[in-house]
């Protein structure tokens, strides 16, 4: 009798961009819409797609008008949580490009590489392989100027830091053996709010991701 093989277990792994904000009011988008759906619906039976995204996520820091907002500290407690992962997926950096938080594309790829050095460790559990890894950078912010979260980012800071997020974390998913996929070379952020996705073009990365999974999968 053949063994049953469960299906490959990838986790989606980061913040409002994962979770699936409606920037037009600030619902989830619907499971017909959203990129980690839609990715379901690609790859099939044999793929099982969990998501886990958190409004507000950040890479390394703890919100202070937040809280709760440290993917790092996350990150354990979902690898356990789901393990085995077969694939493991992240998406951050945008809530680091807030004023407040004042960091460089360079510090943000310092904060995601601890981050990547987590994902890419063994746990001590019996299930707690190292999964392997897709890094993803969020596509550059839009244009700020009269838009709602004008007073949390800057076009000068936040804006011009988004647009360089792209190459630092290629060199990031290099040194540490991942994958790597920039989302801004096949969709924009929202002219809405000028971070998140809007619902179209979220049918085609998804089709962009699942052939990144697929080669990760070995299928």
């Amino acid at each position: 009798m053949t063994a049953h093989k469960d299906p490959v277990s990838v986790v989606c792994f980061g913040d409002s961009l994962t979770w699936g904000f409606n920037p037009l009011d600030k619902s989830r988008y619907s499971h017909e819409v959203r990129w980690t759906r839609r990715l379901q619906h690609e790859l099939g039976p044999s793929f099982h797609i969990i998501e886990e995204g958190v409004n507000g996520r950040t890479t390394v820091f703890e919100d202070p008008t937040r809280g709760d907002k440290n993917g790092l500290a996350h990150l354990a407690t979902v690898r356990k949580t789901h393990m085995p992962i077969d694939i493991l997926i992240i998406m951050l950096g945008s809530n680091d490009l807030q004023d407040r938080f004042n960091m460089s594309a360079d510090a943000i790829g310092l904060a995601m590489g601890r981050i990547l050095f987590a994902a890419t460790q063994a746990t001590d559990d019996v299930e707690g392989r190292a999964p392997k890894v897709l890094l993803m950078a969020p596509p550059p912010l839009g244009d700020f100027t009269g838009l709602e979260y004008e007073g949390l980012y800057s076009n000068a800071h936040g804006g011009a830091q988004s647009r360089r997020l792209a190459e630092v974390y290629a060199r990031l998913a290099e040194q540490y053996g991942t994958a790597f996929l920039d989302v801004g070379k096949h969709m924009n952020a929202s002219p809405v709010d000028a971070i998140h996705f809007e619902a179209a073009p979220q049918a085609n990365l998804a089709k962009v991701i699942a052939n990144e999974v697929r080669g990760l999968a070995g299928i």
